[in-house]
């Protein structure tokens, strides 16, 4: 059973159970409030006929090793451009953790992404408002990748090291956006997805601007109520071995 506790914010704990499920937990007033996350409610939307394609070209079982290996790839990206972010320098021979916490070496491929946001960050030069930013409402939660302006205008940006941009994307940052406008002062007017390490142009990037699918996200929203009704987080500890 894969069980992963992370702080990521004040009183804010991320749960994440069997690969899929995760909540967001805030504790106030000695009480656990716990919500689903933003990217759980989003699995539950259609993925498209293409996603499934490739998902019967590749079998079950070599997806699910490919989706492990792109999430602990994703992890390390993610850390390492907080830390350029916040003005660090990240080393070839830089070693983080991945989505299961194990401490590893950069890869060529993760290094590459890595440069290729420093690339677009050179070229772009937005200026930095909030970068790995919890959003907690009474329906959702998630973590934002980062809100900046660029041009004057507010932009809410998701990372992505993959290669493609699925429908369930799109709902992601519409959803992060709603949480954001309705907790802070500066309203975000623009989102897009940047596609790091992307091997099909020449920048080793690619910028999407998405549009507000909100009212799908909220029909997304709606399905995952009803696959989950009544399923709650693991309240109580558990040893992690049990022996006699």
């Amino acid at each position: 059973m894969k069980r992963i506790t992370k702080q990521v914010k004040g009183n804010i704990v991320q749960l994440t159970i069997a690969d899929s499920e995760r909540w967001y937990i805030k504790t106030e007033n000695k009480i656990d409030i716990y919500v689903p996350s933003i990217t759980w409610i989003c699995g539950h939307y259609p993925k498209g006929i293409a996603f499934y394609k490739w998902l019967a070209n590749k079998g079950w079982n070599e997806a699910e090793a490919i989706k492990s290996a792109a999430a602990d790839k994703g992890s390390k990206i993610h850390q390492a451009i907080v830390n350029l972010i916040d003005g660090q320098e990240v080393l070839m021979e830089a070693k983080y953790p991945n989505d299961d916490g194990e401490v590893e070496e950069l890869s060529v491929e993760e290094y590459e992404a890595i440069k290729s946001f420093a690339d677009w960050h050179k070229e772009v030069k937005p200026k930095v408002l909030a970068r790995e930013e919890v959003v907690f409402t009474k329906d959702y939660a998630g973590t934002i990748d980062l809100v900046c302006e660029i041009d004057e205008k507010l932009w809410l940006i998701d990372f992505k090291s993959g290669q493609y941009i699925w429908p369930e994307h799109e709902l992601q940052l519409s959803a992060y956006r709603h949480a954001w406008n309705t907790t802070q002062k500066k309203q975000i007017s623009k989102t897009a997805i940047l596609q790091l390490g992307y091997q099909r142009n020449k920048n080793k990037y690619k910028f999407t601007e998405t549009e507000d699918k909100f009212k799908l996200f909220c029909a997304a929203r709606d399905i995952w109520q009803n696959e989950t009704a009544g399923q709650e987080p693991l309240k109580k500890d558990l040893p992690l071995r049990i022996k006699l």
